[in-house]
């Protein structure tokens, strides 16, 4: 087996997740899919473009797409520079303006690749989670962090803190829309993703949030 990079974890088969920037207390990342279009999911900064080109070329994937999930700027800002690097397709949701031209728009329920585009806003009113049923696998976006990014167990899912919501009832409320579907792994930025059981585990935190 090739040994990975060292800012890389294969965290499902032929699913890439990309460090792309660390400080102390936090890290940033972006999604590689190596599928029949491998496919970026998120962008990273401005910054951090040159770090996504050197890590996808040490893999040998050279990415055709780009998917974003919302406007911020660990998720866009790298954007206009990957698309120059890679000549990407680019798939950005309606309401989020970037700094590169767009191909294609979606909106809720749309067929963004192998995905549907969820929309869960609250982090931010364009904000969308990817499903893809088919692998199993959704990248949830910032619509919750790995729970150990709030100094909690690894393996679990908790909300964004206000500060970092735009509007948090409507985040916590908009998490339900993501029960409909069923997934194994969920993707988040923040924390550690979960690979095993989670839309049961989601489930089960917007279960016990409706209780009270």
């Amino acid at each position: 087996m090739t040994e990975l990079p060292a800012n890389v974890t294969e965290i499902a088969p032929d699913v890439y997740d990309i460090t792309v920037k660390e400080a102390a207390d936090a890290e940033w990342r972006v999604f590689l899919f190596d599928g029949e279009t491998p496919t970026l999911v998120d962008a990273g900064f401005e910054d951090t473009v040159g770090v996504v080109a050197e890590t996808v070329a040490e893999l040998g994937i050279t990415p055709e797409r780009v998917l974003v999930t919302h406007g911020d700027p660990d998720h866009v800002g790298g954007l206009a520079g990957l698309v120059d690097r890679f000549d990407l397709e680019t798939w950005v949701p309606e309401g989020v303006d970037v700094d590169a031209d767009v191909d294609h728009r979606f909106g809720d329920g749309d067929r963004v690749g192998p995905f549907t585009a969820v929309h869960v806003p609250g982090h931010a009113e364009s904000h969308y989670a990817l499903v893809d049923e088919s692998t199993g696998i959704a990248v949830l976006g910032d619509a919750v962090f790995g729970a150990d990014a709030r100094g909690l167990p690894a393996g679990y899912f908790v909300l964004p803190t206000a500060h970092y919501s735009a509007d948090l009832a409507a985040a916590d409320d908009s998490l339900s829309r993501l029960l409909e579907y069923d997934f194994e792994v969920g993707l988040v930025y923040h924390g550690s993703s979960v690979t095993e059981r989670a839309s049961e585990k989601l489930a089960a935190f917007v279960d016990f949030e409706g209780k009270f």
